[in-house]
């Protein structure tokens, strides 16, 4: 049966990846970028298929910066990208989730929530809330609704492209990973299909993390 998915930020890294491949695996995709999304917030609702089945929410920021120089409206920024809008795409999409007899949503974090990383207060503040959301609303909407979360360290997308800007900064952020290397969009993109497949129809409120290993291995 066809599986109809909806996935904002769909128009570049995780999300281009996730949509070209559930595309390929057959599913009806709609898709919507951050920008355009937001535009559709300010002006109407947005358009939801009448069943979905699965929805995938991928905007994020990068905002590194040590806490003494974070404004309130950089943090404000960040909860509004990350969880606020989540929030209100999970409460427009919620009558066309319960119509689907077995429902996934697939939220972001990141892995500065697991490990304290300096200068990344106000991301890890924002994604903490999701990891929160995504645990409390896989409570509150089981059986029928699933909600996981994956959080990825870094990953070669447009977002990061001022932290892997020259070859001895990725050599470098390779480096600090156990299995020596970044993470790429069409890793996390498989990670997102499964997540919204049958295959892990027994599995809700978790958060997955590919960040090749820095979050839990230490080699020495």
């Amino acid at each position: 049966m066809t599986k109809t998915t909806l996935i904002i930020g769909g128009s570049s890294g995780i999300g281009l990846a996730t949509k070209n491949l559930l595309t390929a695996q057959g599913h009806d995709v709609t898709s919507t970028s951050r920008s355009s999304f937001e535009a559709t917030e300010r002006e109407a609702a947005l358009e939801i298929p009448e069943q979905l089945d699965g929805l995938v929410y991928c905007p994020g920021t990068i905002n590194l910066k040590p806490f003494h120089r974070l404004t309130e409206e950089e943090f404000l920024n960040d909860l509004q990208v990350n969880l606020l809008g989540a929030i209100r795409v999970l409460q427009l999409a919620l009558p066309a989730l319960k119509k689907s007899p077995s429902a996934s949503i697939v939220l972001f974090s990141t892995i500065a929530v697991k490990c304290g990383m300096p200068f990344h207060a106000s991301i890890a503040a924002a994604k903490g809330a999701v990891e929160g959301l995504t645990r409390s609303l896989a409570a509150e909407w089981a059986p029928k609704i699933r909600v996981n979360a994956i959080a990825p360290s870094l990953t070669d997308t447009r977002l990061a492209a001022t932290l892997l800007g020259d070859e001895k900064r990725r050599e470098a952020a390779a480096e600090r990973h156990p299995l020596k290397n970044i993470g790429q969009p069409a890793d996390v993109a498989e990670i997102v299909a499964y997540l919204l497949s049958d295959a892990f129809k027994f599995t809700t409120g978790q958060i997955l993390r590919p960040d090749g290993g820095l979050s839990s291995v230490r080699l020495f």
